[in-house]
């Protein structure tokens, strides 16, 4: 908190803060989900006038014991049952007429989960919904705005880090990692261009195996070496340009 001017003292201050000064704290989470298909946004109906039928995020008011990201984390686990989920802070909302019930200022976040992999069990949104992000329409709020802005985040931080390895199986073939990264970017990666970019990385690991039962030529597999990935980490050598 900053020194208090001359020209004002302590009660000025709690008299703005008892007035003008008053807000209430949202989380909005923006959660992506993977299903080897297409990158889909979870999404549920908005109940609230004027954005009635409209689509929104998932968001919840911070409550007055936690942080913002104990909140998101706390959204998470309501919604998959998982508290170990890839999650990041992205940017603050804080136009003030953004909300129509008053001053909200939202800390927006993103993740990453797989669709088929984890069942949504938060029993008291009954109408949550996977909407492709090729078929979103304007949302509720400033929740498009929000979305844009954390797919954005999510492309950038793709080709930056490794945070997608974890929708794909344990072992998986280049063919499966390229196309994840195709899905996500929602672009065409050139093969041979995207293969020498993964192999200058040196996380990946050649099993000497095959896929088995398959009706094509079987093709290799590779596994992510999460151990040189956090040496190189920790090191500060650590190169991903994807």
């Amino acid at each position: 908190m900053t020194s208090i001017p001359n020209s004002e003292n302590i009660n000025t201050w709690i008299s703005e803060l008892n007035s003008d000064a008053k807000a209430a704290i949202s989380v909005d989470c923006v959660i992506f989900g993977y299903n080897e298909k297409e990158l889909s946004v979870l999404q549920i109906e908005c109940n609230m006038p004027p954005h009635e039928a409209k689509m929104s995020l998932i968001g919840d008011l911070v409550k007055s014991y936690e942080t913002v990201d104990e909140a998101a984390n706390r959204i998470l686990e309501k919604i998959t049952g998982l508290s170990d989920l890839y999650l990041e802070q992205v940017q603050t909302f804080s136009d003030p007429n953004r909300h129509p019930l008053g001053r909200v200022i939202s800390v927006a976040y993103y993740s990453l989960i797989k669709t088929d992999k984890y069942e949504l069990i938060d029993k008291e949104h009954k109408h949550l919904q996977w909407v492709p992000i090729t078929s979103t329409e304007e949302m509720a709020f400033d929740h498009q705005q929000i979305m844009n802005l954390c797919y954005n985040r999510l492309k950038k931080r793709l080709r930056e880090r490794p945070v997608g390895f974890s929708l794909l199986p344990k072992k998986f073939t280049l063919i499966q990692l390229q196309r994840l990264y195709e899905i996500i970017l929602g672009i065409k990666l050139d093969k041979r261009n995207f293969r020498r970019k993964l192999k200058a990385t040196g996380l990946l690991k050649d099993l000497g195996e095959v896929q088995q039962d398959v009706s094509h030529r079987p093709a290799k597999l590779y596994t992510f070496d999460y151990e040189r990935y956090a040496e190189m980490k920790n090191s500060n050598v650590l190169k991903f340009d994807i």
